[in-house]
């Protein structure tokens, strides 16, 4: 397929042009090759680290480093590839204090050690089949502490928390189990003078936004003073009402803080530890959700500073904000778009990952009172116009038959500085359905939403009942309504734009990844709204899906679906390929061969069952990718595809 930037018109021309035909500056290339995948930004001392994740290296995440007068620079060799698949989505992969470093290797599992910067790292762990994730450094940075997934020996990997007590010379470090026992846990954080611990864990068949447990024990040394061991473990949360504990964080003072869902959202709570019982206590914050699914380790929602005051990530109608809060409960906005909340820098500075709604995602550096001040390293050059970026634009739309309730979508019109929708049409339109279901739609600039809308396409990105960011009450309606609830979601803020009369309603289609492809299927088999479907990797089978997924999500469906055995048939009946006959629109499914969350045999089977009934269905399976693509040619040719799909199903030549 030709670039489409080669037909780019001259500026400050604006062509009726047939929508999906547009020229457009978001390339296949650009989006693919040259866009860098940036996360878990930290901080120590007044050295910057981040990861960039590479797809023209096959999806490898280099850890990198900055400092003042410094060039940024990888701060290990470029053989390791820092990433950890602990609940198979990882996060939290390494640590750095005290200028040392401890990162996991994505290839050999193993935990290693940069003891200081420069030098050779040593691997401290060598069993194979275990993996890392969380990993945290004591306040001495004599000890690495990590949530451990131990995958040897037969039935589910278990679960624990440990300590790696670093070696004097080159050896292997001591590895001490410091507590096991639950399905899960996550989040081990040391109190500033390493006295205690503490750490959220959970049981099946409960997700981490279902059901946890606040913890805490007193911390053990040996005459080195490194940990080894934990006791007097006391519960601080969890047991008298199930209740969504996570992100315990300690402050300087030696207060502990974590997020409680426990009043109807996530908010920033003290726990009292010494009194009998342990008791929480609401901190004085902003309305909104602060908080987030934890479906990776290492989120920052807030950040405890001096003097009793926090930066805070608060969800509202939507729209994230980031705020500061001082210790009587007084905001005062951050002026920047964090995608996880900044962290401080020894200079009084911050450092974070800036997320803005008109522009790649960039590392950079700054103050709360004038945002960025620094960039360190932007996710790719991109030179766009201000009228080449659509933004995002809160929809409400009334939820059927339920009362009053309104619903909540991101809508994005098509906007390229060189073309527009010729006169007497409508565009087309893409209904953007999001992974997990236990996600959001975020307002942050996305090359899933601009290289639709710089080609002509309108975007509508839904918060159907499940998502996050609303109140527990509103994550809740999909409880036992998986297949249910998102659907008629979706199909209702579709028929919402289309009676704004801004889409044009014969040529509109539905998208998702993972569980949203499931709601993508199971949409088209229930109405005809839709002229075509994009899967991408996403569920078809429930029953499968039950008996053969990872751990992490072993049980997830019991809160979604109903338990399994007991409800199979329900699970089958909610399964796209039981209703696989009646999906009339074309369909396009996009798999990873080796896809340990989705296995390909679902994509495989509703291909089948598509084609058995005549309905037109590709299905195209790319070698060597999980779930989700990360390499450059995967995610170049699933772009491409896609477009060229919409083509031939509305009528435009790509």
């Amino acid at each position: 397929m030709s670039d489409p930037s080669s037909s780019i018109l001259p500026a400050g021309q604006a062509e009726p042009l047939a929508c999906g035909t547009w020229p457009s500056r978001v390339t296949a290339a650009l989006v693919a090759g040259k866009t860098l995948s940036l996360s878990e930004v930290s901080t120590d001392g007044g050295t910057v680290f981040w990861l960039e994740r590479r797809p023209a290296e096959k999806g490898r995440s280099a850890l990198m480093r900055w400092a003042e007068g410094q060039e940024v620079a990888e701060a290990v060799p470029s053989r390791f590839d820092v990433a950890t698949r602990v609940h198979e989505y990882g996060g939290g992969a390494y640590a750095a204090r005290a200028g040392r470093i401890a990162f996991s290797d994505k290839q050999t599992g193993a935990v290693w050690l940069v003891p200081h910067p420069g030098a050779e790292p040593v691997r401290l762990t060598q069993g194979e089949d275990v993996r890392y994730a969380d990993l945290r450094f004591d306040p001495a940075a004599t000890t690495v502490l990590a949530v451990r997934e131990d995958q040897r020996g037969s039935g589910e990997a278990k679960a624990a928390l440990v300590a790696l007590k670093l070696p004097a010379g080159g050896m292997q470090a001591e590895e001490s189990v410091l507590y096991s026992g639950p399905d899960f846990l996550s989040s081990p954080s040391l109190s500033p003078d390493g006295a205690y611990m503490a750490w959220v864990e959970w049981q099946h068949p409960d997700m981490p936004w279902d059901a946890t447990r606040l913890c805490l024990a007193k911390v053990v040394r040996d005459a080195e003073g490194r940990v080894t061991a934990l006791e007097n473990k006391q519960t601080l949360a969890g047991v008298e009402q199930r209740e969504s504990v996570l992100e315990p964080r300690w402050t300087e003072e030696g207060r502990l803080l974590a997020l409680s869902d426990r009043a109807g959202c996530w908010t920033v709570w003290e726990a009292l530890f010494q009194h009998s019982p342990p008791q929480l206590m609401p901190c004085a914050m902003p309305e909104g959700e602060i908080g987030q699914p934890a479906w990776v380790f290492g989120q920052r929602s807030y950040q405890p500073l001096p003097g009793g005051a926090c930066l805070v990530l608060a969800v509202r109608d939507g729209r994230t904000r980031c705020l500061r809060v001082s210790a009587e409960g007084q905001t005062q906005p951050f002026a920047a778009q964090p995608e996880q909340c900044p962290v401080p820098l020894e200079d009084g500075r911050f450092a974070w990952l800036e997320s803005p709604d008109d522009g790649l995602p960039a590392v950079v550096v700054g103050t709360a009172a004038h945002g960025v001040e620094q960039v360190l390293q932007r996710a790719a050059p991109l030179d766009l116009a201000p009228a080449d970026i659509s933004r995002a634009e809160t929809i409400r739309f009334p939820v059927p038959g339920e009362d009053g309730l309104q619903g909540h979508a991101l809508f994005y019109p098509p906007a390229n500085s060189r073309a527009c929708v010729p006169d007497g049409t409508l565009p087309p339109m893409i209904v953007q359905v999001h992974g997990g279901p236990t996600a959001r739609a975020q307002e942050g600039f996305s090359f899933k939403v601009q290289w639709w809308t710089s080609r002509g396409f309108a975007v509508l990105d839904v918060n159907y009942g499940g998502s996050t960011g609303f109140g527990r009450a509103w994550r809740e309606r999909l409880k036992g309504a998986w297949g249910v609830v998102d659907v008629a979601d979706c199909l209702a803020a579709c028929r919402h734009m289309v009676a704004t009369g801004r889409v044009d309603p014969r040529r509109l289609a539905i998208r998702g990844s993972s569980a949203g492809g499931m709601t993508v299927l199971v949409a088209l088999a229930e109405s005809d709204l839709f002229a075509a479907g994009v899967s991408l990797y996403g569920v078809t089978d429930l029953r499968a899906l039950a008996q053969e997924t990872h751990k992490f999500e072993a049980r997830y469906l019991d809160g979604l679906i109903g338990p399994w055995p007991e409800a199979e048939a329900v699970y089958l009946a909610r399964s796209p390929l039981s209703v696989a006959e009646n999906i009339k629109a074309s369909v396009l499914l996009l798999q990873g061969s080796e896809d340990k969350v989705v296995p390909p045999g679902q994509a495989h089977a509703m291909a089948r069952a598509l084609q058995a009934v005549g309905t037109p269905c590709t299905l195209h399976e790319f070698p060597g990718e999980g779930h989700g693509f990360r390499q450059e040619a995967t995610i170049r040719k699933a772009l491409e595809e896609e477009l060229a799909f919409y083509g031939r199903v509305f009528g435009f030549t790509v």
